[in-house]
């Protein structure tokens, strides 16, 4: 049965989103919506939720559908109420007063501890307050679920547990989901939308496997627009000879047949449609200085510990050499950007406890960019740090992603795919030859997670990186330390701590 029908929608800010888009949503659907940042998917999940009306285009409701929507951020006005009484709120007020029961259940889904339950948003995480959203569009019984960016402030145990959740829904409800995490599309969905601003597609698979469906319509139709106009050349090539033995022999037909044949390949370069290639949402790239040392970095046993100094564990004897590329994994909480943080300081001369090589230079950003300045303009940013003038600045960071025209507004008004890159561009001015990288994927699309996956293959870039994201630690890592219980142990592959961490209860 279909639930929503979309009829040649489209949507044009200031620039075409998407257009001519036919799209059916039925129950039993699971469809991942993808494109990169900026490229109007949460605009079309807003048409969907109806809450905005595309420039083009028709969509059609079932009669008395109920949605529900989950955007990408906590709306101000919830963070001075508990969790418990913002979800209790999403219910009509005679609902509420007589079924509030629905509350409990729906958090008991979630598996959100009692506890929580009724502190107050703002002082939960940004993972709590996601769940919070989920639980006040659940707790409707809707008969469409929108999720934007499910995934985002979730680690992989929660992660786990929203999959599980995901797919304990009822069949007969469809979800349509915005998500960066490619292991999570995998996991959850049976179609997926590639959103184009021209000929999106969709197919009747997971992502990886849609992914490589779509290379394939890619590769089919840039060799049809070249065939297409191989053959407008031979005609035209056709013609040009006709034309000539026309004149010399005065033959109106031959003439004739000339014009036929140029019409015939003008008609052909006309209809030829080139394949899509897609806009850069900027580019990311590293570099890689090099150094002679082999060891660059040194843990002689050094104790961990929380703010309140309690032991969390300790490293033992562990060396960072040229082209590692170690993947830090543990539980949250358990204290990896703890250790991060202290071979930042070390490097930076505040800390004494960890060894390291004198060539060093290092590159470290943490996983809310705080290195970045909401104040500073992103030109600033970078003619401050670095002798390269306004003029190769501006082209840098346009080539990063960022415009023009938001190279003199404040770097808080940037999107956060815009700042991540930006973050990049500044780490790799720096020339180093180490990076310290927390949650380097955050506010990435897949685009841009790929492309830094590639940066640090192809460079040999040695890091220490603490990731969430499955698909990035299983593709860039080559060494990977586990924290487990009291002790930091090297282990050959990450799958064992995956799985422990996906199956915990």
């Amino acid at each position: 049965m279909t639930i929503i029908s979309l009829n040649a929608v489209g949507v044009t800010l200031s620039k075409p989103l998407f257009s001519q888009l036919n799209l059916t949503i039925s129950k039993g659907d699971r469809i991942g919506l993808v494109a990169p940042n900026g490229r109007g998917k949460s605009t079309l999940l807003a048409c969907l939720a109806g809450v905005f009306d595309p420039t083009s285009g028709v969509v059609m409701r079932a009669r008395g559908l109920r949605v529900g929507y989950v955007k990408q951020h906590l709306p101000q006005e919830a963070l001075e109420r508990s969790l418990y009484d913002w979800v209790l709120a999403a219910l009509p007020v005679e609902q509420a007063e007589y079924e509030g029961w629905r509350v409990d259940v729906v958090l008991d889904d979630l598996k959100v501890p009692y506890d929580l339950q009724h502190r107050h948003l703002s002082k939960l995480s940004g993972g709590w307050q996601r769940s919070a959203m989920l639980a006040a569009a659940w707790v409707n019984d809707p008969d469409l679920l929108l999720l934007d960016e499910p995934t985002n402030h979730l680690d992989l145990h929660r992660i786990a547990l929203l999959q599980g959740w995901v797919g304990a829904l009822p069949r007969d409800v469809p979800v349509v989901m915005i998500s960066h995490d490619r292991a999570f599309l995998d996991a959850t969905t049976n179609r997926t939308l590639f959103l184009r601003p021209e000929r999106s597609h969709v197919f009747q698979l997971p992502f990886s496997a849609a992914r490589a469906a779509l290379d394939a319509a890619d590769a089919a139709d840039e060799r049809r627009f070249a065939n297409e106009l191989n053959k407008a050349q031979q005609l035209r090539r056709q013609a040009a000879k006709l034309k000539n033995v026309g004149i010399n022999s005065g033959s109106d037909l031959l003439l004739t047949k000339t014009k036929q044949l140029t019409e015939r390949a003008a008609k052909l370069e006309a209809a030829a449609k080139p394949a899509h290639h897609d806009r850069s949402a900027g580019d990311i790239r590293l570099s890689n200085s090099g150094t002679h040392a082999k060891a660059l970095i040194t843990l002689d046993d050094i104790a961990v510990r929380a703010p309140d100094d309690r032991l969390l564990y300790k490293t033992g004897r562990k060396w960072i050499s040229q082209g590692d590329r170690i993947v830090l994994l543990g539980a949250n909480g358990t204290g990896k950007t703890i250790l991060v943080e202290m071979i930042q300081r070390a490097l930076t001369g505040v800390d004494e406890t960890v060894r390291y090589a004198p060539s060093i230079v290092s590159a470290y950003s943490d996983q809310h960019l705080s290195q970045l300045s909401d104040s500073e303009t992103p030109l600033k940013a970078v003619t401050a740090q670095f002798d390269i003038g306004d003029q190769r600045a501006r082209g840098v960071l346009a080539a990063a992603g960022v415009s023009i025209q938001m190279q003199d507004t404040r770097i808080g008004a940037l999107s956060g795919g815009q700042k991540a890159r930006l973050a990049m561009l500044i780490l790799r001015l720096r020339n180093p030859n180490f990076y310290l990288l927390d949650e380097p994927t955050n506010h990435l699309d897949i685009e841009g997670q790929e492309a830094l996956e590639e940066e640090l293959i192809a460079h040999r870039v040695s890091c220490l990186l603490v990731s969430h994201d499955r698909s990035f630690l299983r593709n860039v890592g080559n060494r990977f330390w586990w924290i487990k219980g009291k002790k930091l142990e090297e282990v050959e592959s990450p799958e064992a701590f995956l799985i422990e961490e996906m199956s915990a209860k």
